[in-house]
């Protein structure tokens, strides 16, 4: 898990030039914690929990500006930039590296 962590912080660093640290990555880019959550979400989800991986997406849409449904396929090192307004829906299939 620790290592998935450190890969998406990489992928912040790498592909954004303005990101210049890994404490800017974890405190200026509202992305990576909805990737983060939206793995939570994805659980909850596909564990039948769907009621509550819902209410709590729309926690995350609220303090990140962008929504994820807990039922979209995300792959590894997933980077959003600017993400404001982004709606990733449930039927969305997103490969590693985008």
């Amino acid at each position: 898990m620790l290592a998935r962590l450190r890969a998406d912080i990489a992928a912040v660093k790498e592909r954004d030039p303005a990101c210049t640290s890994t404490l800017s990555a974890l405190t200026n880019y509202p992305g990576l914690w909805a990737v983060w959550w939206h793995r939570v979400t994805f659980r909850l989800h596909h564990a039948g929990l769907v009621w509550f991986a819902r209410w709590l997406s729309q926690r995350v849409r609220g303090a990140t500006g962008i929504e994820i449904h807990p039922g979209a396929t995300i792959g590894e090192r997933f980077f959003i930039d600017h993400g404001m307004g982004v709606v990733i829906g449930e039927t969305s299939i997103i490969g590693n590296d985008v």
